[in-house]
């Protein structure tokens, strides 16, 4: 008789383990699995080998099935996720592009910066034809 209580409770313990699992998988908030919604995922989740939902606990596996095809085989935390996610990579490029324009940029000045000291230094030197070079009107009066 002592076993048919011992036996009695541990089941209890692991119905509880499996809907307790079911509800964190559910809400998209695993502690022990992948997050998936499978089977395999909820014996992970619970604590237990798979065969305990295929072979002992059937009714709580029908129920999972029929709780993950209600809300369409994905959490919904999921679904805000993946929009965040969506956002999230659509700003990235944003800043990407943003990134790779700057540099060009830099680059050209770079450039810019660099013939122009050589062309002070080459004035500084006297190396170009002073004739070439004119100086600004001053202010007019």
């Amino acid at each position: 008789m002592l076993t048919d209580t011992t036996a009695s409770a541990q089941e209890q313990v692991e119905i509880r383990a499996i809907t307790d699992a079911m509800i964190r998988l559910l809400a998209g908030a695993p502690l022990r699995s992948d997050g998936k919604l499978t089977i395999k995922s909820l014996a992970a989740e619970a604590g237990l080998r798979r065969n305990k939902l295929t072979h002992k606990h059937t009714g709580l596996k029908d129920l999972f099935y029929a709780l993950v095809r209600a809300q369409a085989g994905r959490p919904a935390i999921a679904d805000r996720l993946h929009h965040d996610n969506e956002a999230l990579r659509a700003a990235l490029t944003r800043a990407k592009e943003e990134r790779d324009q700057l540099k060009a940029q830099v680059q050209q000045l770079a450039r810019v910066v660099q013939v122009l000291e050589v062309e002070n230094e080459q004035l500084r030197r006297g190396g170009i034809d002073r004739r070439t070079v004119r100086a600004f009107p001053g202010p007019r009066s």
